[in-house]
């Protein structure tokens, strides 16, 4: 009796684009599972809020993905096309919370502008000097706050007793390692002063053009302006006892504390440092925590899954 082989039949290649298509949903899910909790007791709060005070933030949150998509064009010269643009930057709000701060958004928009045919080493230049405005106006919206309304903030409960020498120490420690690693490594060196060379070229070329650095620089401003009076909105839809203006403040300094810690999109540290900023800000600790996770509802889980569904959608269109 002879014995019959079977050929083995091998795919003819890997689903690649299905795949990234569900992975979003499949990281959606993992994500609301670990903060099942969270979303039940944000939810909560939500149905004893004022509700006309809650459309506000919802409309506060899709004025962001406007300013961003404002501020990404300011950073380039070539026009984008406006529409797949704002799509991008929705979507981008999803893989932001998905993955490291900032990681994901900066890949979905690097991805984007290589396909607009936006060469890569100018599509780096350009979401630097995205980076680099939009953290220039969030801390210089913050330092110009503080200086008008001083005593906003208690800002001995936000840190520590002695946290302030060893923070001090390590950002210079980060700096000196950083400098010493271009000094020794050439291959580095030169790809870092290439790259500096580029986008010092691209942010010359936006800012000889008004419209440009308009868009850039008030985009940049409109962003966490705009983040700000969504956390203000629902602080006033339920009854938080600490003025508007405190609010922006607690929010603007929370935010800038929370963005060296690499976390999803912030997720579990950016509650943490809100709920201080407010507590200094002279909130109720209690009421404090329900505005954050009534924020983080609206500004984070609300958009999620329809944001992780527009990003799928944006990769099968092959739009990144």
């Amino acid at each position: 009796m002879t014995a019959v082989r079977v050929p083995l039949r091998l795919p003819a290649r890997i689903p690649l684009r299905q795949i990234l298509c569900l992975l979003p949903l499949a990281l959606v899910i993992v994500v609301a599972v670990r903060h099942w909790s969270v979303l039940v007791e944000g939810f909560g709060h939500l149905a004893t809020a004022e509700w006309p005070w809650l459309l506000a933030a919802v409309a506060a949150t899709c004025l962001t993905w406007v300013a961003a998509a404002v501020t990404r064009q300011g950073a380039l010269v070539e026009r984008l096309p406006k529409r797949r643009l704002l799509a991008t930057q929705f979507a981008a709000g999803a893989a932001n919370h998905l993955l490291p701060t900032g990681l994901g958004a900066s890949a979905v928009n690097l991805r984007f502008m290589t396909v607009c045919g936006v060469p890569l080493a100018r599509s780096s230049a350009a979401l630097a000097l995205y980076l680099l405005a939009e953290s220039v106006a969030r801390v210089g919206l913050l330092l110009t706050l503080l200086l008008v309304f001083p005593h906003a903030l208690r800002i001995g409960t936000l840190l520590p007793d002695g946290a302030i020498g060893p923070l001090l120490v390590g950002v210079g420690a980060i700096v000196c390692a950083a400098v010493l690693l271009l000094l020794l490594v050439r291959k580095l060196r030169t790809a870092v002063l290439s790259f500096l060379r580029t986008a010092l070229g691209e942010a010359r070329s936006v800012h000889t053009r008004p419209a440009r650095a308009l868009a850039l620089w008030g985009g940049s401003l409109a962003f966490p302006a705009l983040q700000a009076a969504g956390l203000v909105a629902v602080g006033l839809a339920l009854g938080l006892p600490v003025p508007p203006t405190h609010m922006v403040v607690a929010y603007l300094a929370a935010t800038v504390a929370v963005a060296l810690i690499p976390t999803p999109g912030g997720i579990g540290s950016v509650e943490a440092a809100l709920i201080v900023a407010l507590v200094a800000a002279g909130g109720p600790v209690a009421l404090a925590t329900a505005v954050v996770l009534g924020y983080r509802i609206i500004t984070v889980w609300l958009p999620l899954l329809p944001g992780a569904l527009t990003l799928g959608a944006l990769v099968r269109l092959k739009v990144i």
